[in-house]
């Protein structure tokens, strides 16, 4: 992913923050076939992280993944910008995002590490969910997962973006920032809010 030097987000715990809320992400393996899947990021295992994800038997993807190079695309908050909202006098439009691109090898999960890999992907969301036996028996989750693979990605690199408009001059960014703030539209409401926390294009 080509990355400006001062769009490249550092900091692994800026990093890990970012997949954790984004965790819906698109696997693309050699062939380029890409699978849509929620994520569960381990910053701690390994050097780079790993990710645990599964998909469905019936999906063949699964068949080229195994001990395979890959990439995991996590997009996260993005929006149109306008060069009417710039003080500059000569602008042009863009488009403002912030995006992860994760590489690795992938490797196929038992049926045990996959029970694990998804007991932690249900308290990702839902924790109480997995104390749930009334709804979740221990009998239909282990026939579930036979229509499943599992499978972690030991992480090689990761290439980390936000395109903020941090490169421009106080004016502009707070031009762009003001009007995403008290937009009507949630995709630019997200971006606004993404930068204030990040304290990035906001012009302060």
């Amino acid at each position: 992913m080509y990355i400006p030097r001062k769009m490249i987000m550092t900091g692994k715990d800026n990093i890990t923050e970012f997949i954790s809320t984004y965790s819906f992400g698109l696997l693309i393996s050699s062939s380029l076939t890409g699978t849509h899947l929620p994520f569960v990021f381990n910053p701690d295992e390994g050097e780079n992280g790993v990710l645990y994800g599964h998909v469905a038997r019936a999906n063949h993807h699964w068949k080229e993944l195994d001990e395979q190079r890959v990439l995991v695309v996590f997009t996260g908050p993005h929006a149109y910008i306008s060069p009417t909202w710039y003080e500059s006098t000569h602008a042009v439009p863009t488009w403002n995002y912030t995006a992860i691109h994760c590489y690795g090898v992938t490797k196929i999960l038992s049926d045990n590490e996959t029970k694990l890999a998804l007991e932690a992907l249900v308290n990702q969301y839902e924790p109480k969910l997995n104390k749930n036996t009334d709804l979740m028996p221990e009998a239909f989750l282990t026939k579930q997962r036979q229509a499943i693979v599992g499978f972690k990605i030991i992480i090689d690199e990761i290439q980390a973006k936000e395109k903020l408009g941090q490169h421009k001059s106080q004016d502009d960014q707070n031009g762009v920032f003001t009007t995403l703030s008290e937009s009507k539209r949630t995709d630019d409401k997200e971006l606004a809010d993404y930068m204030k926390a990040r304290n990035l294009g906001t012009g302060k």
